[in-house]
């Protein structure tokens, strides 16, 4: 049987793998002046990433242990664990909408001519995003907001939860 120790190494790597994949997808997005239908696609693929190596270790081995070793650090990780996912939620309310204004303007279709507000583009992959609706700036702030706001509470996170691991695996093993 595998020990519990090992495991727990395991995911603490895999966690702490997330960690550039969320690093370079807000960078990439806030450091865009004009933030296209690619620049959107190419930050959200990392994002994704950093997601999913944060989400499995999070669904397969700290949820179910949760209630077994409930105490400060544990419910300190959990709160700050939670407002990362609720960060979260807030950057997915602003891309849901940036998603369908994209799609009202058919700029799914690479090929597609954009319908920007100036007239449009030739190419709708060049088209400032900004350009599609008057509330796209809102909606990329809340984006750019809440993808900020996970990267920190992540960080806050994956800090209390080395500190559980050293604790627990480390020092006391």
């Amino acid at each position: 049987m595998v020990s519990e120790a090992l495991v727990a190494t395991v995911m603490a790597l895999v966690v702490t793998a997330s960690f550039p994949f969320y690093l370079y997808g807000a960078w990439y997005i806030l450091d865009q002046e004009v933030v296209t239908w690619d620049v959107l696609v190419h930050h959200l693929k990392y994002i994704a990433v950093g997601l999913l190596l944060t989400l499995v270790p999070v669904l397969t081995w700290m949820a179910p242990r949760f209630w077994d070793q409930l105490g400060g650090f544990a419910a300190l990780h959990a709160f700050l664990g939670l407002q990362a996912y609720a960060m979260l939620i807030f950057a997915l309310t602003g891309i849901v909408r940036i998603f369908q204004v994209k799609r009202q303007h058919d700029m799914y279709d690479r090929n597609a001519v954009a319908g920007a507000a100036d007239g449009g583009a030739a190419d709708g992959e060049d088209v400032d995003i900004d350009d599609l609706h008057e509330h796209m700036g809102a909606w990329r702030s809340r984006l750019r907001i809440g993808v900020a706001g996970y990267v920190l509470f992540w960080m806050l996170a994956w800090l209390v939860g080395m500190v559980r691991f050293f604790i627990d695996y480390v020092l006391y093993a």
